[in-house]
This record gives C-alpha cells, sequence and structure tokens, in this order.
C-alpha cells in the first residue's frame, strides 16, 4: 500500500468513521433530550393532577363529615328506612353541592343518589350510637368532566379518566376512540395522531379503580428534533470541509519530506553511515533526521539505557511487591503476584493453590502462562516445601522450577508454627533460575503472605462488626440490615418472610438471684438452642438484652409458628449448672411473637412491631408460649 493510500486511510479512519459515529450519536442525543424535555413536562403536569385530585379528596372528606352528621340522615338509617335516607340524602346533595352519596350496607347499595359518574369519593365507615356498624359512606363533591377541564385549564394538556375500560370523561375531540392507557410514561396514538401519556389510578365508588392519565402531543418535539439535526448536520459538514482541505495539505507537504528520508535511509541501508539526512526546520521531521544520523554513536548509549530500564523494573516490582499488604482482594491479589511473580523471574508459568478449609487440601486458584509441561515439575516441589514448611526449589529433566509457602495469620506460640495456607509456585524449561530471579520471586511470594494475613484480619473485624460477642449471634445492626433486605426481596418475589422474637422470661430474676454469670449462660444457651434450630438461610440475632428474633426467608405465619415453638420446647428442656434453693439444676422459659410479610406487615417496621406486640401478648397470656401477629388488611 502507498503512502498516499495510507494517508487516505488514515483521513477516513480518524475524520469520516468518527464524524459518521457522532451524527448518529448525535442524533440520538438530539431525539433522546427532546423526549426527555417531554416526559418532564409531562411528569410535572401529573403532579399538577395529582394534587388537583388531592384537593377535591380533602373537599369530599370535608362534606363527609357533614354527611355524616346530619341527624335526619341518621336516624333514617339508624331506622333502617331506604326511602327516608334517600329523600334526605337528596336535600343534602343539592343543600351542600354534592355529586353524589352512597351508603351499602353487606356488600349491597341501601342509598345510591346523585350521578353515576361522579369521582374521587371520600369514605368513612358509619356507626350506631352504641358503636354498631349500620353501613360504609361514600361522598363525592367532583365530576369528571369538571375534573377534566380543570386540570386542562391548569396544565395545558387533555386529560382523559377512564373507569373500567370505559370513558368518563375526556378533553379530546368528542366521540374519540380511547386507546389503552398504561400507567408508565408511554407514546400512545389517538386519531392518527401521537400523544406522550403519564397516568395514575385512584380509588372510585365500591373500589372501583379510576385512571386518570394527561395527554401532550408529540408535534411540537418531533419538529424540535428535526431543527436539531439540521443544525448539527451543519456544523458537522463545515468541520468536515475544513478537515479535508487541512490533510490535502499536509499530505502534499509529508510526501515531499517522506521522499527525501527514504533516498538517505536507502543509502545507510547500504552501509554509507558518512552520509547525513537533510533537515530543515525543527519540527519533528527535522528531530527524525538528527536520530538518523546520530545512529550508529548512540547504539552503545541505548544499550545502557536498555539496562537501566530492567534496573527501574525490577524496582517498580519491588514497589508493586510493597503495596500488596493492602490489598484486600484474595483471589485477585494471589493473581497479580503470581503474574508479576512469573514476569520478574523470567518463568514460562506457575500457579498459586490455597485451602479452602483450615486442614482441607490445596486448591489451586490462580494460574499464569501454561502448565502443559510443568505440572510434574509443580507438584513435586509444592509437597516438598509442605513438607519442609519453607521455600523449596527443584527439577525435573530439563524443567526448574520455585515455591514459597503463604502461612496463616499470627498463632499464640503454644499453637506452633503458623500453618501453610498456600503455595506460589513458578518453573520454566531449559535454563535454571539466577539468584536475582530466585531473589525476586520469594520476595513477592513474601509479601503476598503478608496480604492474606492482611486479608484474614480484615475479614475477622469485618465479622467482628456484625456478631454479638456474648451469644455469637449478630447483633442488632447486622439484623436490621437482613431484614430490611429480605423485606425488599419478599415484596419483589411475592415470598413470604417469617419474622420471630423471643424474650426470656423473668431474666432479671435470674441476675438478681444468681448474678450476672449465670445470666450470661443463659442467654449463650438460649443462643445456642435459637442456632441450632435455625436453617443456614435464617438470621438469628441478638435484639437487644435477653430478647433475640430470627428472621426466616420464604417462611410463611405456620412455619414461623413451628420454628418459634421447636425453640421455645427446646428452651424448656435446658437444665443449667446453676442450682436453684431447691437444689435443682435451673430452668429458664422464654415468650415467642411471630409475624410474616405481608400477611401481617407492609414494611419493616410494622413486621418488627406485629412480631413485638404478639410477644407483648404471650407475655400477658402467662409467659412460656407463642402468639401469632393479627393479619393486616391489604393495601
Amino acid at each position: 500500500m502507498s503512502f498516499r493510500s495510507r494517508l487516505t486511510l488514515f483521513f477516513v479512519l480518524i475524520v469520516i468513521v468518527p464524524m459518521v459515529s457522532l451524527t448518529v450519536v448525535l442524533f440520538s442525543l438530539i431525539a433522546d433530550n427532546e423526549n426527555g424535555k417531554q416526559d418532564a413536562r409531562v411528569a410535572a403536569r401529573q403532579s399538577a393532577a395529582i394534587n388537583l385530585y388531592k384537593a377535591d379528596q380533602d373537599e369530599a372528606a370535608a362534606a363527609l363529615v357533614g354527611v355524616s352528621g346530619d341527624i335526619p340522615f341518621a336516624t333514617a338509617l339508624r331506622e333502617n328506612d331506604p326511602a327516608a335516607a334517600r329523600r334526605r340524602a337528596q336535600r343534602l346533595l343539592t343543600k351542600l353541592d354534592l355529586k353524589r352519596i352512597v351508603v351499602t350496607r353487606g356488600g349491597r347499595a341501601f342509598v345510591d343518589v346523585g350521578s353515576s359518574t361522579a369521582t374521587f369519593p371520600a369514605s368513612g365507615g358509619l356507626q350506631d350510637t352504641d358503636g354498631t356498624p349500620i353501613g360504609r359512606l361514600q361522598v363525592s363533591t367532583t365530576g369528571p368532566r369538571a375534573y377534566a377541564q380543570l386540570v386542562k385549564s391548569v396544565t395545558g394538556l387533555d386529560v382523559i379518566l377512564t373507569r373500567a375500560g370505559r370513558s368518563l370523561a375526556s378533553t379530546l375531540t368528542p366521540g374519540t376512540a380511547m386507546p389503552s392507557l398504561p400507567v408508565k410514561p408511554s407514546t400512545v396514538t389517538v386519531a392518527g395522531q401521537q400523544y406522550r401519556s403519564a397516568a395514575f389510578p385512584v380509588a372510585g365508588f365500591d373500589g372501583a379503580p379510576v385512571k386518570v392519565a394527561v395527554l401532550d402531543s408529540t408535534a411540537r418535539t418531533s419538529a424540535n428534533v428535526r431543527e436539531s439535526r439540521i443544525v448539527a448536520v451543519g456544523i458537522l459538514l463545515g468541520f468536515f470541509t475544513l478537515a479535508f482541505l487541512f490533510a490535502l495539505l499536509v499530505s502534499r507537504s509529508l510526501q515531499r519530506q517522506i521522499g527525501g528520508f527514504l533516498e538517505a535511509a536507502k543509502r545507510i541501508g547500504s552501509g554509507d553511515f558518512s552520509e547525513r539526512v537533510p533537515t530543515v526546520g525543527k519540527d519533528e521531521f527535522a528531530e527524525l533526521g538528527d536520530e538518523f544520523n546520530h545512529m550508529s554513536t548512540q547504539l552503545a548509549d541505548k544499550i545502557q539505557q536498555v539496562q537501566e530500564e530492567q534496573d527501574r523494573l525490577a524496582l517498580a516490582i519491588r514497589r508493586i511487591g510493597e503495596t500488596f499488604a493492602s490489598n484486600l482482594d484474595r483471589d485477585a491479589l494471589l493473581e497479580i503476584v503470581l503474574r508479576t511473580a512469573v514476569d520478574g523471574a523470567g518463568a514460562t508459568g506457575g500457579r498459586a493453590t490455597m485451602r479452602v478449609k483450615p486442614d482441607g487440601q490445596l486448591h489451586q486458584v490462580a494460574q499464569a502462562g501454561s502448565l502443559d509441561e510443568l505440572t510434574a515439575t509443580l507438584r513435586q516441589v509444592e509437597a516438598m516445601v509442605l513438607e519442609a514448611g519453607a521455600p523449596r526449589e527443584t527439577s525435573v529433566g530439563s524443567v526448574m522450577a520455585l515455591a514459597h509457602p503463604l502461612r496463616a495469620a499470627q498463632q499464640a506460640e503454644e499453637d506452633g508454627p503458623p500453618r501453610i495456607t498456600g503455595i506460589v509456585s513458578v518453573a520454566r524449561a531449559g535454563v535454571p533460575f539466577s539468584p536475582s530471579e530466585r531473589e525476586l520471586f520469594h520476595y513477592l511470594a513474601g509479601q503476598a503472605s503478608v496480604s492474606i494475613e492482611n486479608v484474614g484480619l480484615h475479614e475477622t473485624v469485618e465479622r467482628q462488626a456484625v456478631t454479638d460477642e456474648l451469644t455469637g449471634l449478630s447483633n442488632r445492626r447486622r439484623f436490621q440490615e437482613v431484614l430490611a433486605g429480605e423485606v425488599e426481596r419478599s415484596r419483589r418475589f411475592g415470598q413470604p418472610l417469617g419474622l420471630v422474637m423471643l424474650d426470656i422470661d423473668n431474666f432479671k430474676q435470674v441476675n438478681d438471684t444468681y448474678g450476672h454469670p449465670a445470666g450470661d449462660l443463659v442467654l449463650k444457651e438460649v443462643a445456642r438452642i435459637l442456632r441450632e434450630s435455625s436453617r443456614e438461610i435464617d438470621e438469628p440475632a441478638r435484639y437487644g438484652g435477653e430478647e433475640l428474633a430470627v428472621v426466616l426467608p420464604g417462611t410463611d405465619l405456620e412455619g414461623a409458628f413451628q420454628l418459634a415453638e421447636r425453640v421455645r420446647i427446646g428452651i424448656a428442656a435446658l437444665r443449667l449448672p446453676i442450682r436453684t434453693a431447691d437444689d435443682e439444676p435451673l430452668q429458664v422459659t422464654a415468650s415467642f411473637g411471630v409475624a410474616t410479610h405481608p400477611n401481617s406487615s407492609h414494611d419493616v417496621r410494622s413486621l418488627v412491631a406485629g412480631a413485638d406486640a404478639a410477644l407483648y401478648d404471650a407475655k400477658h397470656a402467662g409467659k412460656n408460649c407463642t402468639v401469632r401477629a393479627a393479619e393486616v388488611p391489604s393495601s
């Protein structure tokens, strides 16, 4: 490929291709920006519509108080006289400027006066003087058409109100077919015209949902997109023209200079080092000519520079090794150590092995390079390290290997020397490792050992931060984090979540009678029963004082109750090595409260409150029992 062709290709790659890509991206961004503005506008207007709805709700609530407090109306309802009740309701409808009044009994309408299209009712229960329920009252002060017109006058957008798929009111042209109106912002087509729609559902009479949607025409947005794209295209075309002219001038200048260098390079290639490359000016081409002219005299200097670069590389590797001690990702750390060790020692390949359990077998966790011809030698040198407990090197045939042990964190002196938790090993074929390569390898492996110790210490600190020191259970902070996460998971996937809370009966009496060490023993034993009765996915915790709790993912009310009973029976069966006044082993009992989400609660706070209330009931029911939380109505 000629130099001219390469310049042309270069121009295409750095100018034309990026400009085409930029045009596509810019067009997309322009459309997204205008659509985002429209969505923001629709969202703001939707908020205004919601505020108007809330204002109508407040007005209906005030009217509800007036209707429910009307003595003649209440008397007719109490005497079970529907005719009198309807007549009085009709008068109240006119007197209070209401749209509709409905009284239901037993799921049926006892009184229903006013417009059937009235919306946004306020609801309340009706009771006799002795507290006996006599029906449910719903009152509306708003008609759908008036609300739609008000929203349009405030927001400037069209409005549609539907109930059960049928239109209640619309500011669009009468007779227009109503499209499906999803709650999320979306684009809908009405009478051949596109709108951006946002809807929200509200409760209507008898619980029938009413959907309110605001619609903004996309015509203005489309026009803005077209105008912005035209401006962008004009700017891009101007930039392309300037880039093309500049590239043409640069191409011709480069061709002249490259031609001169090519002739000089041919003479130097033939062995004529006395030939000088012509240099004109002070630009990069002039500097290149000077480099040609000094090439022969600089070879020795270049060799020295390469040696200095190697020294600097070794120093940089040592500095990298010093940073390993602060790394808390064990697997990533071992991979970095291994690759650095392979490069620094000039090995063909290597691997890092670790124990999953303290007394388990070594398993490979990282690999660098190819191990096809090195595996046997690596196994042999690793076996030598395990036997000697110290760094070792060996060779099998033409393959040489180095290995360094990774040790556990500091142990007590009576536990003996720190055990080996892993090994880093490297190997290569043909050339033995030099002393400097062995030194660098063992240095890096030693730094990795220190870093792994820091990882273990960090994990221990993290575990202690969420564990109660006395019982070994999760502390209250961990309990709250897990409970919040499981409630969100239960809400998202529709699975039940159980919560059991227990309180040791007469615990203060144990402390007062036998002392706090005895109380601590009681807490430890009760925590042990709770932990042994829980599944791996459960989260037993010390909630506070003598109160414990356990979070039960995927467990309904009956399952949580059964677990609580097992724990309660297990606690009652405890015989603690503390003698009572009757010279009998100390026995304790506990009371339990059980709640579930979503049957007993709507959120974290109500779930804990439900279980706590059930625990309170268990205490007042005589203790040593389990009480289920009451179900809450679905929202």
